[in-house]
Formats: structure tokens, sequence, C-alpha cells
């Protein structure tokens, strides 16, 4: 068995996968996506972070995830 990478739940990366149209996937997919899914997730944090810092917030709110998103 593969070794995880990542701290996402396999389970949800097959849930994505089967979203997309596979009709079979393998472990290593599921961990590969996962992995990829929390570098993404981080940059986009920080972004969010940052956005929240540059309103003068220290709560990071939907908006500044969603504004974060856009700016990827």
């Amino acid at each position: 068995m593969a070794k995880r990478q990542s701290k996402l739940p396999l389970a949800a990366m097959e849930k994505i996968f089967k979203k997309a149209g596979a009709e079979r996937v393998s472990d290593k997919a599921k961990s590969a996506l996962g992995a990829v899914l929390e570098e993404a997730g981080e940059v986009l944090a920080k972004n969010a972070v940052s956005l929240a810092g540059h309103a003068g917030r220290k709560t990071v709110k939907a908006n500044d995830v969603r504004l974060a998103s856009r700016q990827l």
C-alpha cells in the first residue's frame, strides 16, 4: 500500500475522482491528488490570511478565501 503524503482522507479524494467520471481510482492516485490539493490549499490559505491582515482583521472570512482563489 502507498505511503500517505496528505492529511486529507483518501475517501474524499475518491469522491472527487468519481464526480469527475472515474470508474476506478488507485490509492496512489488518491494520495497524489490529496498532496496536490493540500499544497494548493496552503497557498490559498496564506493568501487569505494576508488579505484578512490587509483589511485589519485577525479573523479570516469566507470572502478572503474567495478573493484569494480568484488571485490564483
